[in-house]
Formats: structure tokens, C-alpha cells, sequence
């Protein structure tokens, strides 16, 4: 088998992206809200991020999946008139939230740890901090624990009063899309294709249920066969987790290799032709931006980990609630 890391032209690639990855820092640092702030809290609630933090490693500790878990929940909100915490709510008389929407239901995980964080925090500041402004902490701290960086979050968000299930259903990348598809989405949030790859290295953790990727393994896209793409002996393990007519919520990890472990595994386990979703294993497919950062990140995890920070931080900077819009909610599963 070739070596991941390409042809002759690899080099000359890796120094040009060394390059690009200077101009997009640029451009995410320049996107910054300037209503969010490292230091929002810092006299109206001092201890919010060590109960954050707290929390989330008890919680870690107890189930390592609640990382991933918790990122993909920051993800999910976000995608959605951005981070607001609408994605906590529950439905009402007056609106479908968005945990019922198809991407969401009965998939997405660690509304109770929000809950329990929101607890605490009420009690040392009550009415001060925003539930979106703890889920994306938790997010943060999630992938810190897990072995990949720490970031200083700007704070300052606050809540929505509605949920968007509509929106829900048809802004989450699904995990069937291709490139364009990907690359038409996550510009639609002002993200950049060097963003989209990057932040689906959030794949490096966490699991899949069977139901999400089950046809890649039998009939992908109708053709009767398995997706050619994927690795052979792969396909063999993941046809054994995911039989045919098995249980749609079974569950294998992303990367098979350091499931638990936040680090550049997935990019390489791409370049093998073991990406999970057809989502993440099209980032291999051509020859273009794409494949070139896959390359790029597979070869050097501290440029990886230095784009995903400015990539979460410019995510979560998408339209966020500040001053007087939205509120700061009592609950995060309701609006006062």
C-alpha cells in the first residue's frame, strides 16, 4: 500500500498548507464577536468554569463517551441560529424543540450534565450565566480531557426563547452527504472548507450507531454493494457489529484505533479507507482541499490541533444572543 502521506509532491503540499493555515488563523481571529469575552464572568461568577470543569471530568470519569458526547451536542446547537442552547430545550405549546428533529433524536446525549452544571452554577450566581455559554465550556473541556487542546472560550452568549426543529432537520450535515454538499453547509455558517475539515476531526472520539452508516456496509446508495471505499478487513468488522438486520442502535466507535482519545488518528484512518460515515471518508476521495488537509493533519497533530481551536472558536462565534437579545434561562430545558 502507498504511504498515507502520498507522492513526491507531499512536501511542497504540506508547505503550502503551513501557509494557509497562517491566513485562515487570520481570518478566524479577525471574526470574533466583540461582545464575547475570555473574561465575561470573571466578577459575576469567578467559579463558573472550575464547576464546569469539575463536573465534566466526574462525569468523564464515570463514562468516557460523555466527551464526545457533549461536543457534538455544542456542534448541534450551533448549526442552528447559532449557539443559543435552543438545542436544550424541551418541545412546548408554542414550538417543536429541536431534540425530536431527525439528526437529534434519540441520538443526541449529555442533556442531564448540562442540567446538573446549570444547578450548581445557579446556586454560586444565580440568574448570571447562559446555558450556552456552560455547553460551550463543556465542549471545550471535553476535548481537553480527552487528550486534545484547551482554548480560552469567549463567554457572553445567552439564550434563545425557541427552538427550530425545522431548521434542525435541514441545516445538520448528514452523514451521507459528499463534499459539495459539506463544503454548501458549513458556508451557509460562514464556515470555510478548511473549517468543515477540520472540525470533523471531532470524529476522533466518540461512536456511531449502526443506523447512521449501515447501508455503506450492504447497498451504498442503491448500488446493491458495499461502498468500495471502505477497507475490506473494516468492512468485515463493522458488518459484524452491523448486520444487515440488526439493531439500528448499536454502536461502533469512530476510530477504531483511539476511540477514547482526542488526537490525529482520524485523518489517517481516512487515508486507509476506514472513515465510518461516507461524510467523513469523501474527505479522501479527490484530489483537492479536502484530501490535502486530511494529508496535512494525519501528518502533523499540532497543526491539527492549533486550526481546531480557531475553527470551535470561530463556530462558536455564529450569530450569537447578546446585550439584550434572548435571555438567560432558569432552566436550561425551558424559557422563563
Amino acid at each position: 500500500m502507498d504511504s498515507p502521506l502520498g507522492d513526491a509532491n507531499t512536501t511542497l503540499i504540506l508547505l503550502a498548507l503551513v501557509f494557509l493555515s497562517s491566513i485562515v488563523a487570520d481570518v478566524s481571529c479577525s471574526s470574533d464577536d466583540p461582545s464575547l469575552s475570555a473574561f465575561f464572568y470573571d466578577y459575576t461568577c469567578p467559579q463558573l468554569q472550575d464547576i464546569v470543569r469539575s463536573d465534566v471530568e466526574k462525569a468523564f470519569k464515570r463514562e468516557a463517551r460523555i466527551a464526545a458526547s457533549l461536543l457534538r451536542l455544542h456542534f448541534h446547537d450551533c448549526f442552528i441560529n447559532g449557539c443559543d442552547a435552543s438545542v436544550l430545550l424541551d418541545d412546548t405549546k408554542t414550538f417543536k424543540g429541536e431534540k425530536s428533529a431527525l439528526p437529534n433524536a434519540n441520538s443526541l446525549r449529555g442533556f442531564e450534565l448540562i442540567d446538573a452544571i446549570k444547578a450548581r452554577v445557579e446556586i454560586q450566581c444565580e440568574g448570571v450565566v447562559s446555558c450556552a455559554d456552560i455547553l460551550t465550556l463543556a465542549a471545550r473541556d471535553s476535548v481537553a480531557l480527552t487528550g486534545g487542546p484547551s482554548w480560552e472560550v469567549l463567554l457572553g452568549r445567552r439564550d434563545s426563547l425557541t427552538a427550530n426543529r425545522t431548521a434542525a432537520n435541514v441545516l445538520i450535515p448528514p452523514p451521507i452527504a459528499d463534499v459539495p454538499k459539506l463544503v454548501s453547509m458549513f458556508a451557509t455558517m460562514g464556515l470555510t472548507e478548511v473549517d468543515m475539515v477540520t472540525l470533523s476531526g471531532a470524529h476522533s472520539i466518540g461512536q456511531a450507531r449502526c443506523s447512521t452508516f449501515r447501508q455503506r456496509l450492504f447497498d451504498d446508495r442503491g448500488s446493491g454493494s458495499p461502498d468500495p471505499t471502505m477497507q475490506k478487513q473494516f468492512l468485515g468488522s463493522l458488518q459484524e457489529i452491523c448486520p444487515r438486520q440488526g439493531n439500528g442502535n448499536a454502536v461502533a466507535p469512530l476510530d477504531f484505533v483511539t476511540p477514547m482519545r482526542f488526537d490525529n488518528n482520524y485523518y489517517l484512518n481516512l487515508q486507509y479507507g476506514k472513515g465510518i460515515f461516507a461524510s467523513d471518508q469523501v474527505l479522501f476521495s479527490g484530489r483537492g482541499i479536502t484530501e490535502n488537509y486530511v494529508r496535512y493533519y494525519s501528518y502533523d497533530q499540532d497543526a491539527f490541533f492549533q486550526s481546531f481551536v480557531r475553527s470551535m472558536i470561530k463556530m462558536g462565534n455564529i450569530t450569537p444572543l447578546t446585550g439584550k437579545r434572548g435571555q438567560i434561562r432558569k432552566n436550561c430545558r425551558r424559557p422563563n
